[in-house]
């Protein structure tokens, strides 16, 4: 589904004029960014189960807005939750969603504080690589179990919380959030689980066993193909 309205050219009459070259196709706006293939957008897209007239809130997102945007369609709403605190380390990223948001309707953008009530009745929210940044300084750091409740509270019943984010050494918890930029899977999946979640399953499209899990995710040995987990937690019906 395309949002931004094609340029239609009307024929020129040709009489007593020298033939030209036909208009070039309009490019898309950068506002719109073409995603990366090795996000394995579709494969994430299909794990969270979003379809049209969904309501998914993209929480600190900006690489995969867009997609979410397109799968919901103009019936649907994408909530951009990009926080305060997010805004004020990197107000870029908020003006880069705002400018997405001019050329995607479907797209709402906030940058309210973290521990702000999530939008009602959503289907869906997702999480990309910063759920680890939840336990940060730079985020207060948020009360990361008051965070899950109110997902929680504004998922509908049967809707889904979809984790992706960098593995940890298995059983190192939150130790190497501040540090390597990762979280042990295990404590996400406790941290749902007292939240009130059902675990729903899990996937290794992003899986990379040769990361090791000793190095930050920005060290240019893995980065952008560190070792990745995908988890969906459900909210009972």
């Amino acid at each position: 589904m395309r949002y931004l309205p094609l340029i239609l050219l009307a024929a020129l009459p040709t009489i007593g004029l020298a033939q030209t070259a036909p208009p070039a196709a309009p490019a898309a706006s950068s506002a719109i960014p073409a995603p990366d293939p090795a996000w394995k957008v579709p494969e994430v897209i299909a794990f969270i189960g979003v379809k049209p007239g969904d309501r998914v809130a993209d929480v600190i997102g900006g690489r995969l807005t867009a997609s979410l945007a397109r799968a919901v369609g103009p019936t649907g709403k994408v909530y951009a939750i990009e926080t305060a605190e997010i805004a004020k380390t990197h107000p870029d990223g908020v003006t880069k969603m705002r400018a997405l948001a001019a050329a995607m309707p479907n797209i709402v953008v906030s940058a309210d504080p973290i521990a702000s009530p999530l939008p009602a009745k959503l289907d869906a929210v997702f999480i990309r690589q910063n759920y680890h940044d939840l336990y940060d300084k730079f985020m207060g750091p948020a009360d990361v179990p008051a965070f899950n409740r109110a997902v929680y509270a504004a998922l509908k019943p049967g809707g889904v919380f979809v984790v992706l984010d960098h593995e940890a050494t298995p059983g190192s918890g939150i130790g190497a959030t501040e540090t390597l930029h990762r979280i042990d899977k295990d404590r996400v999946k406790a941290d749902m689980k007292a939240a009130g979640f059902r675990f729903d399953g899990e996937s290794a499209i992003l899986a990379n066993p040769a990361d090791d899990h000793s190095k930050g995710v920005f060290d240019p040995s893995v980065r952008g193909h560190t070792d990745q987990f995908l988890l969906r937690f459900r909210k009972p019906r």
